[in-house]
């Protein structure tokens, strides 16, 4: 049996360990940030933020796909070289247009990869690597430069969308990489970027500007302060250019035809040849994009008829109007040599997993 071992409170309170004079209460441990920028100083077709702010014509590019939902890099490549031909001086990978939300991020930045590989001497090469988590937009970020994109394509958090305050922190979080574009499109993130963001964020050497679909005035009110702006509406991009000081467009439209774009940003004020593309246009954003363009150079015979879902083909009345614009506007300003056909509803191919 045990012993019994009874005290009193007094004696109990003799026991606990006085504390020294020099005693401090514990912190918690503050750890340094040991994380370094995985870059490279070899320099090869690296471009700087000047460089990036004098872009006039940017497209937001479509990814074609094979019958089973890879990517199709023959198409693509076809693709890439006929907006060189034509004079874009950027385009946009894995943009909305290009489908960079259907992609894994292993696709996302093999496709940056393989772009910087086969083209980056002869055009800008801009990967959207924005997320609405920070940590993956630092980490695609960081993976794009590493194989050498010029630039980054960033979008404010959405769904989970996050104070002012917080998008400040996100934007900051990635500036610090390289040149980047900031997008603001309050009709898909459900959030708009107010200017004073913008503001704040243009201290940053490595803000290059600011893809705008607001609106002109907006357009306006940031050339105005000095920063660059694109304007992300094609039905308003001449307007942007010539009359509120917009730098050039990111653009769906010059996918299918890159040459009168460049008409429209490179040799000034041409109202006939704008009121000649608006049907065009409003033709390809009837549906959310990229559902017009992707039925449109399926039409052509530049990609072949592969939707990755949730995206499905404009129906047959509508691949017939396009058809019949594309009469209108001449044939020979569209890209490919292929003739162009209303595609079956047979024809297309869609695949769910990819």
């Amino acid at each position: 049996m045990g012993t019994h071992l009874s005290i009193t409170l007094d004696q109990a309170i003799t026991l606990v360990p006085r504390r020294s004079s020099n005693w401090k209460p514990p912190q918690a441990a503050i750890i340094p940030n040991f994380h370094l920028p995985m870059r490279s100083f070899e320099v090869k077709n690296r471009a700087s933020t000047e460089d990036i702010k004098c872009l006039r014509l940017i497209t937001a590019l479509k990814t074609p796909y094979l019958p089973d939902g890879r990517f199709d890099l023959e198409a693509y490549d076809d693709l890439v070289n006929k907006q060189i031909e034509n004079g874009v001086e950027g385009i946009i990978i894995g943009g909305t247009t290009g489908e960079g939300q259907l992609m894994s991020w292993d696709e996302h930045i093999m496709l940056i990869g393989h772009t910087v590989n086969c083209f980056g001497s002869k055009i800008k090469v801009v990967g959207n690597t924005g997320s609405n988590s920070t940590r993956e937009a630092i980490h695609a970020s960081e993976q794009g430069f590493a194989v050498g994109m010029h630039a980054a394509l960033h979008i404010n958090p959405y769904y989970g969308k996050t104070s002012l305050d917080g998008m400040i922190s996100h934007f900051e979080s990635v500036l610090s990489m390289g040149p980047t574009i900031i997008y603001n499109v309050p009709s898909r993130t459900g959030q708009d970027i107010p200017p004073h963001v913008i503001q704040t964020l243009a201290q940053s050497a490595s803000l290059a500007g600011v893809k705008e679909c607001v609106g002109n005035d907006r357009i306006k009110q940031y050339t105005a302060d000095g920063i660059v702006v694109w304007s992300g509406n094609d039905d308003q991009c001449h307007d942007a250019r010539w009359g509120y000081g917009a730098t050039g467009v990111i653009s769906v439209t010059s996918n299918l035809v890159p040459g009168l774009m460049r008409d429209i940003m490179f040799a000034g004020k041409n109202p006939t040849l704008n009121s000649k593309l608006l049907p065009l246009i409003d033709w390809l954003f009837q549906e959310p994009n990229p559902i017009g363009l992707n039925t449109a150079l399926a039409q052509l015979g530049v990609v072949r008829p592969v939707f990755r879902l949730p995206y499905v083909p404009l129906p047959v009345e509508k691949r017939i109007e396009f058809v019949n614009l594309v009469k209108q506007i001449g044939r020979e300003h569209f890209v490919g040599d292929k003739d162009l056909k209303v595609l079956d509803d047979d024809d297309f191919i869609l695949v769910s997993r990819y």
